[in-house]
């Protein structure tokens, strides 16, 4: 099914405090990932996928690199005259002081959601990294005639404050608990939300008017009685990052085919702005094996299990192992990396030694020279 007629709203700077490391100086959907994309190229290509050609992406702080990454919409498709890619600066009244909780957020995008002609609108993170058909969730949630329908997964539940956890007969949810993970297997929800647009505005106002601050409990566990919300399972690979070490281990499995198989599908293209650039040199005696490489890299030395953002520089006998190096890294002759995150720009220098584990990788801030 397609979802035209459903607008879309992204959370840019939702769980930005969950990797402090990666967020000082940019919003949670900006984070670079993979190779060669960022967190929002996820969310984004699949509402594009399945339809959608209404996007409006909300922030609150730190959205100058996100706003160069999406630029117009036009890698996605969403640079029209009439719908397209709307960004929504944060919006707060004197009263307010400021924009500290979702409700404020979601309030301050009440004019945009009131001038989209959509029916449905659906609600997203940007910290979940998966590909998911939002042409399911829609048949599903009409199919069951849920007041609000949202996406979860069956796993060991991420430590991220006021993430819900679910119960359920058929796929009604009956409760819905907030708090901190057990360390066992929870249906947890992937804070991905489908309803109709006018309830939205309904349980946004009463919230506002009666002072409510906590989108989970006050939108959510409030109204479990009174609205039929229903689960949508997500399978394949779903991926939730609450902290540096999950977004080294979720790097890492892309390492894996069949996980690259399973979240760049073919029939669901992931896309993100185009930086033309010359493929990567290989110079004599350099070794590359199992890594994701991605264009303008110099590689002189050895790369392995490791993924190179663009325009990455390994100098002659230089070791990478285990790594993640964004773009413009440098590593210096004769150098060794193991188990390190380093952000853009980052510097080793010859004859250096930086080394982490797997469980505790190391990460190198933006521009930081060593």
């Amino acid at each position: 099914m397609r979802t035209n007629n459903v607008v879309g709203l992204i959370f840019s700077n939702a769980y930005d405090s969950a990797i402090p490391e990666l967020t000082t100086l940019r919003t949670m959907g900006s984070v670079p990932f993979g190779g060669r994309y960022r967190l929002i190229d996820f969310v984004l290509s699949s509402m594009v996928n399945s339809g959608m050609s209404k996007v409006g992406v909300a922030t609150k702080s730190n959205y100058q690199s996100l706003m160069d990454h999406l630029g117009s919409g036009k890698p996605w498709d969403l640079s029209r005259k009439n719908s397209g890619m709307y960004i929504l600066p944060p919006f707060s009244t004197k009263e307010s002081g400021g924009v500290a909780n979702r409700i404020e957020l979601l309030h301050g995008c009440m004019n945009f959601l009131s001038h989209s002609k959509e029916e449905y609108v659906l609600l997203s993170d940007c910290n979940v990294v998966c590909s998911i058909d939002f042409g399911e969730l829609m048949e599903a949630h009409i199919a069951s005639g849920a007041d609000i329908t949202a996406a979860y997964r069956r796993s060991v539940k991420p430590a991220l404050t006021d993430l819900m956890s679910f119960t359920f007969d058929g796929s009604r949810i009956t409760g819905i608990s907030v708090g901190a993970p057990t360390g066992e297997e929870e249906t947890y929800s992937l804070n991905i939300f489908l309803m109709r647009k006018a309830l939205l505005e309904r349980l946004i106002n009463e919230a506002v008017s009666l002072h409510f601050d906590n989108f989970e409990r006050d939108l959510f566990q409030r109204n479990l009685q009174t609205l039929k919300i229903c689960g949508f399972e997500q399978t394949g690979f779903v991926r939730t990052l609450s902290s540096l070490q999950s977004f080294y281990d979720v790097n890492m499995e892309l390492l894996d085919k069949e996980n690259r198989k399973q979240l760049f599908a073919r029939e669901r293209p992931i896309y993100t702005k185009v930086r033309d650039d010359m493929p990567t040199i290989y110079g004599l005696g350099s070794e590359a094996k199992n890594s994701l490489i991605a264009d303008g890299c110099t590689i002189e030395g050895t790369v392995e299990n490791s993924i190179l953002f663009r325009g990455v520089h390994v100098g002659k006998g230089a070791v990478v192992r285990n790594a993640i190096l964004m773009q413009g890294s440098m590593i210096g002759e004769n150098a060794q990396v193991c188990c390190v995150v380093m952000d853009k720009n980052g510097v080793l220098k010859p004859g250096k030694t930086l080394c982490g584990d797997k469980t505790f990788p190391i990460y190198i801030g933006k521009g930081i020279m060593i």
